[in-house]
């Protein structure tokens, strides 16, 4: 169980490998560019048509013949460097594992790294672990632009800043204690708190995290949110237009002036106020700001309406107090300097360097969750004391849980917080991948990428362009790991190294001394439509693979006695290249994949719940104003209409064309085309332990960068022991 660390073996095969590619990559750079200036995105064709004689078409003009010219200048080099380069590829590593090195006080602290989460004792009730998967669709930048996509290396760094804020953002859980209100879920997947900031996972740790990478991103943004109001309302009654300053103590306006005299909740000396701030008296008498009862209420000192010199009955609806809710926020602990040590095939594309030039949406979009630090009291532990309800009545909860459920499912806008793993498919360009993995070493610090193979594994193969585009990112460490390459691709696809990744992970110690591990599998199949046996026979080659990895890194070296593995999850991630509804997907949708692994989405062949989500949005849309942020897209998610809009759905041969929608078919059922899947199997784990699923959510956070929605996946495991 030995992990690669280096592409090659040797030293000498490592330098022969980069002169090699020193003299290819001219050619391949200006090959890709030539293509790319001859396939244009919607965007770029919007633009063109406004202004024919744009800055734009006349660099293609200008580009374009000049890329030729160097191109056949270049190709004499890049021949006597290819020769040089496909051989190597035969001896080359199947996959890249790097790792975050923690420093001294890290170590002292048993921290495993940034983002990384300390392997202690595993407890008797059992843990609960987070899993996320996306396709990003990180190709070289001329065959990018078919999927209407451009750009790749910008995107590369941007999904890899979006991933790690998601991620790293704090873990909200709401307690209601009355018994009848339980529209909040227990653990928050999307952000539901948006009147309090907390600075230790997003603002401070950039602020203090910095690697060979360069540091990282220290922008902030000003809150600017009404805790009655929602954002976008001008006319709000509670506090003065943009620019008034309001009295000072008041929790509803800032400082700046010494009376409270102008301040809109209460008048300076008075005790009772006839003058409801937000409707007009006499028009509302259920108002849930205040009530004029006679007598007091006892409790509400802290409320800045029932306070105790204020008549006012209990009401269990007032935005502004605490009554039947807690919040507690847990977040990574904010870590001094790291610093990033990748063991393996540095380039000087790993800069990440800080790209302040960072799409909408990544961190802007994480502002609205957080308020000013001295506006709440934080506890030792993280929960907070005395919340003003407005934190979560600003903006509902989107979880629903559907019939029978057992768990909740939404839409979010953003990663889960406190992401344990992350598989990625399509990270096929090396350019991208060496400024994908710095963004998510900042959060990740186990790292398996540059999956795959390239050139001829064997005399018989197809030569392979692009590895498999496979990555996977943990915060627990890997153990091991193994990559196995498809053998029976066709067409386009068959040019790419499709396979499937396996890791072992080491998530906890029993009490016995055992190790408590968990097995991952991330995936992408076969995508030409119509090749359903391909995928069926990938599907078989998964099991068969999967189940021989499970075998041969649970058996202990030679000579060496140990005690048995402890096994918590296993869990299939990744682009399966087929949906669960369509006519012509039949043979997969019964595949015995479905017997031994479970889909939180699925009902059964052909049927999907009510809730689930198509993930293959449609590319000629991506650039719409509509679906172009992450609050915007889940939106759109969440209407019928919107999603028959943006999502890709299974042909039906009854559509009359004339029904479409910007010449996109609408369907007749189902909510579009859901090909990334995760599958879990509680096969082969310990007596009485259990699975199960706390949370589903279909992500929009990389809106804009890539044509699949992500999907996340909390799972519990149980021991079905108690605390001692």
């Amino acid at each position: 169980m030995v992990l690669h660390t280096t592409p090659y073996s040797s030293a000498c095969l490592h330098f022969l490998d980069g002169l090699s590619w020193s003299l290819v990559f001219p050619c391949y750079w200006l090959l890709d560019r030539l293509l790319a200036s001859c396939v244009a995105t919607s965007l770029e064709k919007r633009q063109r048509s406004q202004d024919p004689c744009s800055f734009l078409t006349l660099c293609v003009l200008i580009s374009a013949p000049l890329y030729l010219l160097l191109l056949l200048t270049s190709l004499p080099f890049a021949l006597l460097g290819f020769i040089i380069w496909a051989p190597l590829q035969t001896v080359r590593q199947p996959y890249l594992y790097t790792y975050l090195r923690p420093d001294k006080h890290q170590a002292e602290q048993g921290q495993a790294g940034l983002g990384g989460v300390g392997i202690g004792e595993w407890r008797p009730q059992g843990r609960s672990f987070c899993f996320s998967s996306a396709n990003v669709c990180l190709l070289p930048e001329s065959l990018a632009r078919f999927n209407n996509l451009s750009d790749t290396h910008r995107r590369a760094r941007e999904v890899g800043k979006r991933i790690r804020n998601g991620a790293s953002r704090p873990q909200i859980k709401i307690y209601i204690d009355s018994p009848t209100n339980t529209s909040i879920s227990a653990a928050s997947f999307s952000s539901l708190a948006t009147g309090f900031r907390h600075t230790s996972s997003l603002e401070q740790r950039s602020d203090q995290t910095h690697t060979i990478n360069g540091p990282a991103d220290t922008e902030t943004e000003p809150f600017t949110e009404c805790p009655i109001h929602p954002s976008g309302a001008a006319d709000c009654p509670v506090h003065p237009a943009a620019g008034d300053q309001g009295s000072t103590g008041c929790p509803l306006h800032t400082d700046g002036v010494d009376t409270m005299a102008d301040c809109q909740l209460h008048t300076a000396g008075a005790n009772n106020n006839s003058e409801c701030p937000i409707h007009p008296s006499g028009e509302s008498p259920d108002c849930p700001m205040h009530s004029t009862g006679p007598q007091s209420v006892p409790g509400h000192h802290d409320c800045p309406i029932h306070g105790e010199g204020i008549q006012a009955k209990f009401s269990t609806d007032c935005p502004l107090h605490t009554s039947g809710v807690q919040i507690s926020i847990s977040a990574p602990e904010p870590d001094p300097q790291v610093e990033e040590a990748e063991t393996g095939n540095h380039q000087p594309g790993d800069q990440a360097g800080g790209d302040t030039s960072s799409m909408t949406a990544s961190r802007e979009s994480l502002a609205r969750y957080h308020g000013v630090d001295s506006g709440v009291g934080m506890t030792s532990n993280n929960t907070l004391s005395h919340v003003p309800r407005t934190s979560v009545l600003k903006r509902p909860g989107r979880k629903r849980r559907h019939g029978d459920e057992t768990f909740d499912h939404d839409i979010s806008a953003f990663f889960p917080a406190n992401l344990d793993f992350l598989a990625l498919q399509e990270v096929f360009d090396h350019g991208s991948t060496t400024r994908l993995r710095p963004q998510l070493h900042r959060y990740f610090p186990y790292v398996l990428s540059d999956v795959g193979r390239y050139g001829w594994k064997d005399c018989c193969s197809r030569f392979k362009f692009l590895n498999s585009g496979l990555m996977l990112a943990s915060r627990y460490p890997i153990l091991d790991a193994r990559y196995e390459c498809y053998p029976n691709g066709r067409g386009e696809d068959a040019l790419a190294a499709k396979g499937a990744l396996f890791a072992k992970v080491h998530v906890g110690t029993s009490h016995q001394e055992q190790r408590v591990v968990g097995y991952l599998t991330c995936t992408h199949l076969h995508a030409i439509e119509g090749d359903a046996s391909v995928r069926c026979e990938q599907l078989d080659l998964l099991l068969r693979w999967g189940a021989e990895f499970r075998q041969s890194s649970s058996q202990p070296p030679d000579g060496e006695k140990v005690l048995e593995d402890l096994v918590a999850f296993d869990v299939i991630l990744g682009d399966l290249n087929f949906d669960n509804c369509s006519s012509e997907d039949k043979l997969e949708q019964q595949h015995t994949l479905f017997t031994q692994y479970k889909d939180p989405c699925r009902l059964g062949p052909g049927e999907d719940k009510p809730w689930a989500l198509g993930t293959l949005l449609d590319p000629s849309g991506l650039y719409d104003d509509e679906v172009s942020s992450p609050e915007s897209l889940q939106k759109v998610m969440e209407n019928e209409d919107g999603r028959k809009e943006y999502l890709v759905f299974p042909p039906s041969k009854s559509q009359c064309p004339a029904s479409s929608q910007k010449g996109r078919k609408i369907p007749l059922k189902g909510n579009g085309r859901r090909i990334d899947y995760m599958l879990y199997s509680d096969e082969g784990l310990q007596q009485d332990w259990k699975l199960e699923i706390e949370e589903f959510s279909f992500v929009t956070q990389l809106a804009g960068l890539t044509d699949h929605l992500s999907v996340a996946m909390r799972l519990a495991v149980s021991t079905g022991e108690e605390e001692p």
